[in-house]
């Protein structure tokens, strides 16, 4: 009698079954590999735009600053006019909600280099007194915020800048003594060492 062991099976269509479950595995493989290309492409794309949007925006022409008086988060009042003969930096950002926006703000207080170069830093916002106070409280900032309505932010072209369109970005501006910005800066990744803030306006002055 001779022995079947080994030969292949026919079948119906022709084909050997185990030969129809090679080329299935083979094909899964495939597909496993082309789905990892794929989201490795993906995840190099995700990367890039991030990389790309969070890259920071800065402008140096100089242009005699808008004038604004706006309330304060303590019940007084702020005007540009108020650091007239001394550098003084805007720095705009989302307020309430977020926190790294005003531990940027602690940690500008904490540096005491803008103190002993007589810059001041004026933190501005589209809140409410009873909406920011209790989170300057929370994160340890001593300076009142200055409360915008939309209009002074407009004006400086930090509107929609950041993550929401009615709402300022992350930005800086740089004012000199005699009222004329030197230098703005919107920082997408919602942070900016305080010690590279100082060489800038170092540089800019």
């Amino acid at each position: 009698m001779t022995s079947n062991k080994g030969a292949q099976v026919p079948t119906a269509t022709g084909f050997d079954l185990s030969d129809a479950g090679a080329v299935a595995a083979r094909r899964a493989i495939i597909r496993g590999r082309i789905g990892w290309l794929a989201a490795l492409v993906i995840t190099g794309v995700l990367v890039t735009f991030a990389l790309v949007t969070s890259r920071p925006e800065t402008q140096s022409t100089a242009t005699v600053a808008a004038a604004f008086t706006m309330p304060t988060s303590d019940g007084g009042s702020v005007s540009l006019s108020d650091y007239a003969g001394k550098p003084v930096i805007l720095y705009f950002n989302e307020g309430a909600g977020c926190d790294s926006c005003l531990l940027q703000m602690a940690a500008i207080e904490a540096n005491p280099a803008f103190a002993k170069q007589g810059i001041a830093v004026l933190p501005i916002v589209m809140n409410t007194a009873a909406q920011i106070n209790p989170e300057r409280e929370r994160l340890g900032v001593d300076a009142p915020f200055a409360l915008d309505d939309g209009t002074v932010s407009n004006e400086y072209g930090t509107l929609g800048t950041g993550m929401h369109a009615g709402l300022p970005g992350h930005g800086f501006v740089l004012i000199d003594a005699e009222g004329v910005q030197r230098w703005y800066g919107n920082y997408p990744s919602m942070w900016l060492d305080p010690k590279e803030l100082l060489d800038i306006v170092d540089s800019k002055l």
